[in-house]
């Protein structure tokens, strides 16, 4: 198992919600944040939707967000918001992650140069994107790893 499957396997909805500090993020909240960065970076550069709206996640969560909301900047009473349970948390990541390895086997390394964000000065190549994804996802897996560590001993 990956990390956040470990951290994901065992895990109650308690455990998801409880947060370690006053405004710390909690594991829940942060699977579901790794998650929705991924899946919404990730469609973006393939041109493709995102599996929390096309593959019925965002219904299914029911969150009180925008569908497009993926986390950044939440406030603490924000994060609060994001409620979910371990097995449907499991399949919205190994969905997205499945999604994600399909695209990945089409990139070849002239389409790293390509450039995918020209909101950023220098603008963003698909290179860079999907380095800042994976550093985004595994700072994210290595905090939800060690709340749990932290809650389970």
């Amino acid at each position: 198992l990956g990390v956040v499957e470990t951290v994901l396997d065992g895990a109650d909805d308690a455990l998801l919600a409880h947060r370690p500090g006053p405004d710390a993020n909690p594991i829940g909240w942060l699977v579901w944040h790794l998650t929705r960065v991924q899946d919404d970076h990730v469609a973006a550069v393939a041109g493709t939707g995102q599996v929390w709206t096309d593959d019925g996640y965002a219904e299914r969560f029911a969150l009180p967000l925008d569908d497009g909301d993926i986390g950044y900047g939440h406030t603490s009473e924000q994060v609060g918001l994001v409620r979910v349970s371990a097995g449907p948390l499991m399949d919205y990541y190994r969905a997205t992650h499945a999604r994600t390895l399909e695209y990945l086997a089409t990139v070849t390394p002239d389409d790293l140069d390509r450039v995918v964000d020209t909101r950023w000065d220098p603008p963003v190549t698909l290179g860079v994107r999907l380095v800042s994804v994976v550093d985004d996802c595994a700072q994210h897996a290595g905090q939800a790893a060690y709340v749990k560590g932290l809650l389970t001993g």
